[in-house]
């Protein structure tokens, strides 16, 4: 495959560094870049594809590569009917307060067995006129643990612990999390995706 520019539909530096590092290993000649001008979409979707679909679209508008990529992700937990779900991001105004809410709001439920979880990621790719290409929504199942554990990771990971396993996703390292993780597993079916029709 030729090498290609996508953009990736996020204002975060971060997230691009990390796509392309898991792109690079996996062995793709693809080179995320942010998009051109401020990215500030609207996110008024009902659930993870839409709200993707919603960044895709908005960075069509200003694209400088002819594929955009936009992914959308959150945490839902079973006993809270699914939520925090897509407004995992803004559940409360800081990391920390977002963990602090959700064990509050769960510490009625003493038993793992009813702190089930997953983990949400849902991405879009879409061409340079805002029509979608590909979609796909892939997950990692887990529970809510009853305090934090592990340093690594961000957001929820120190408090979700991974199915049949006895560690948190903050006590992974960068490259055991990438084997598992929702955001992995979505972004391998887009660079399946692309190599099978580029």
């Amino acid at each position: 495959m030729e090498a290609i520019d996508v953009t990736l539909a996020t204002g975060n530096a971060h997230k691009v560094e990390e796509i392309n590092l898991i792109a690079k290993k996996a062995g793709f000649n693809i080179n995320f870049i942010l998009p051109d001008g401020d990215f500030n979409p609207v996110e008024d979707g009902t659930t993870f594809l839409q709200n993707a679909y919603c960044k895709a679209k908005e960075a069509s508008k200003n694209s400088l590569s002819d594929y955009i990529l936009a992914d959308d992700s959150g945490l839902c937990v079973e006993a809270l009917n699914g939520g925090p779900g897509i407004k995992s991001a803004r559940y409360a105004d800081t990391a920390q307060a977002r963990i602090d809410k959700l064990l509050k709001n769960l510490s009625h439920i003493k038993d793992m067995k009813e702190r089930g979880a997953k983990f949400t990621c849902a991405m879009v790719v879409c061409d340079k006129t805002g029509k979608k290409l590909f979609e796909t929504q892939q997950y990692c199942f887990g529970s809510i643990l009853f305090e934090r554990i592990g340093k690594n990771g961000f957001g929820y990971d120190p408090v979700f612990l991974l199915k049949d396993s006895s560690l948190s996703m903050a006590e992974l390292s960068d490259d055991e999390k990438a084997k598992v993780s929702h955001r992995s597993k979505a972004l391998s079916e887009v660079l399946k995706w692309f190599k099978e029709n580029l």
